[in-house]
Protein backbone atom coordinates (compact mmCIF):
# COMPACT_ATOMS: atom_id res chain seq x y z
CA UNK A 1 0.00 0.00 0.00
CA UNK A 2 2.86 2.33 0.83
CA UNK A 3 4.51 1.67 -2.54
CA UNK A 4 1.25 2.47 -4.32
CA UNK A 5 0.92 5.75 -2.45
CA UNK A 6 4.50 6.74 -3.30
CA UNK A 7 3.93 5.78 -6.94
CA UNK A 8 0.75 7.90 -7.11
CA UNK A 9 2.47 10.89 -5.52
CA UNK A 10 5.38 10.64 -7.97
CA UNK A 11 2.95 10.33 -10.85
CA UNK A 12 1.07 13.45 -9.74
CA UNK A 13 4.31 15.37 -9.17
CA UNK A 14 5.48 14.54 -12.71
CA UNK A 15 2.50 16.18 -14.45
CA UNK A 16 3.20 18.37 -17.47
CA UNK A 17 1.21 21.43 -18.45
CA UNK A 18 -0.52 20.98 -21.80
CA UNK A 19 -2.37 24.23 -22.36
CA UNK A 20 -0.80 24.91 -25.78
CA UNK A 21 -3.40 22.81 -27.56
CA UNK A 22 -6.22 24.91 -26.21
CA UNK A 23 -4.73 28.06 -27.68
CA UNK A 24 -4.29 26.34 -31.03
CA UNK A 25 -7.88 25.12 -31.07
CA UNK A 26 -9.13 28.55 -30.07
CA UNK A 27 -7.21 30.28 -32.86
CA UNK A 28 -8.53 27.74 -35.38
CA UNK A 29 -12.11 28.30 -34.31
CA UNK A 30 -11.70 32.09 -34.28
CA UNK A 31 -10.21 32.10 -37.77
CA UNK A 32 -13.01 29.96 -39.21
CA UNK A 33 -15.66 32.03 -37.49
CA UNK A 34 -14.22 35.23 -38.93
CA UNK A 35 -14.52 33.72 -42.42
CA UNK A 36 -18.21 33.08 -41.83
CA UNK A 37 -18.02 29.29 -41.89
CA UNK A 38 -18.23 27.01 -38.91
CA UNK A 39 -16.90 23.70 -40.26
CA UNK A 40 -13.86 23.30 -37.99
CA UNK A 41 -15.73 24.49 -34.92
CA UNK A 42 -18.40 21.82 -35.29
CA UNK A 43 -15.68 19.20 -35.78
CA UNK A 44 -13.99 20.35 -32.58
CA UNK A 45 -17.30 20.20 -30.73
CA UNK A 46 -17.83 16.64 -31.97
CA UNK A 47 -14.36 15.67 -30.77
CA UNK A 48 -15.04 17.18 -27.37
CA UNK A 49 -18.30 15.23 -27.11
CA UNK A 50 -16.49 11.99 -27.97
CA UNK A 51 -13.89 12.67 -25.29
CA UNK A 52 -16.68 13.49 -22.83
CA UNK A 53 -18.70 10.35 -23.57
CA UNK A 54 -15.83 7.84 -23.55
CA UNK A 55 -15.31 7.58 -19.75
CA UNK A 56 -19.06 7.29 -19.14
CA UNK A 57 -19.32 4.57 -21.76
CA UNK A 58 -16.40 2.67 -20.22
CA UNK A 59 -17.98 2.85 -16.74
CA UNK A 60 -21.33 1.73 -18.16
CA UNK A 61 -19.76 -1.30 -19.89
CA UNK A 62 -17.89 -2.33 -16.73
CA UNK A 63 -21.07 -1.88 -14.68
CA UNK A 64 -23.11 -3.98 -17.10
CA UNK A 65 -20.51 -6.76 -17.14
CA UNK A 66 -20.37 -6.73 -13.34
CA UNK A 67 -24.16 -6.84 -13.07
CA UNK A 68 -24.39 -9.71 -15.57
CA UNK A 69 -21.70 -11.69 -13.74
CA UNK A 70 -23.36 -11.21 -10.35
CA UNK A 71 -26.74 -12.15 -11.79
CA UNK A 72 -25.37 -15.38 -13.26
CA UNK A 73 -23.70 -16.22 -9.95
CA UNK A 74 -26.97 -15.56 -8.11
CA UNK A 75 -28.89 -17.77 -10.55
CA UNK A 76 -26.38 -20.58 -9.99
CA UNK A 77 -26.73 -20.24 -6.21
CA UNK A 78 -30.53 -20.35 -6.50
CA UNK A 79 -30.40 -23.43 -8.72
CA UNK A 80 -28.13 -25.22 -6.26
CA UNK A 81 -30.36 -24.29 -3.31
CA UNK A 82 -33.42 -25.60 -5.20
CA UNK A 83 -31.61 -28.88 -5.87
CA UNK A 84 -30.65 -29.18 -2.20
CA UNK A 85 -34.23 -28.48 -1.09
CA UNK A 86 -35.54 -31.02 -3.59
CA UNK A 87 -33.10 -33.65 -2.37
CA UNK A 88 -34.05 -33.07 1.27
CA UNK A 89 -37.79 -33.38 0.68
Amino acid sequence: MKKLLIFCLLLIANCQLASAQCAMCRSTVESTLSDGRYVNGSGLNTGILYMLATPYLAVAVVGYLWWRSSRRARDKRLAISRQVRGAMN
